[in-house]
């Protein structure tokens, strides 16, 4: 039996087999793992009952769900007009930079991937962008700088 079918089965007693239990499922899964794979929604279908397709649709369907490998640290920018208009395509270019990829794409050494995403909340302190779970909010080159540069450290 795989590692993953040992932790989803774990969080299938942890979370109970109903349809609810979907999304904790899925959640936990892409926190301890960073992503989910085909096998892990196949297994996630067959624990709870449900469909390939149901589980499947449900993944790609929050941006937040990760079906492909991401790196340690995703970095989601804020695509909305406003924190567009707040100067985020620099901010992007400055990452890009920084990190020697573009959008949608990982570090070869697995520890960045930098996606843009939806709005974050953040609009009246735009630019944003979510380092994993951690937000960060009027963004500067600067501060990129200091950010990215803290990260590649850790």
């Amino acid at each position: 039996m795989a590692t993953s079918d040992y932790l989803i089965q774990d969080l299938v007693e942890k979370y109970g087999r109903e349809r609810t239990s979907l999304m904790p499922i899925l959640q936990e899964v892409v926190q301890q793992k960073n992503y989910l794979s085909d096998q892990d929604m196949t297994e996630i279908a067959k624990e709870l009952d449900l469909s390939a397709a149901q589980v499947f649709g449900t993944a790609t369907f929050y941006s937040f769900l990760d079906t492909e490998p991401r790196g340690k640290y995703v970095i989601r920018v804020c695509k909305t007009i406003t924190c567009d208009m707040h100067g985020k395509k620099l901010i992007i270019q400055t990452l890009e930079d920084m990190l020697k990829i573009k959008v949608g794409e990982t570090t070869p050494n697995k520890k960045f991937t930098l996606l843009e995403t939806n709005c974050l909340g953040w609009c009246h302190e735009g630019p944003a962008m979510l380092i994993n779970e951690k937000p960060f909010s009027g963004l500067t080159l600067e501060r990129i700088h200091d950010i990215i540069s803290e990260y590649m450290h850790k």
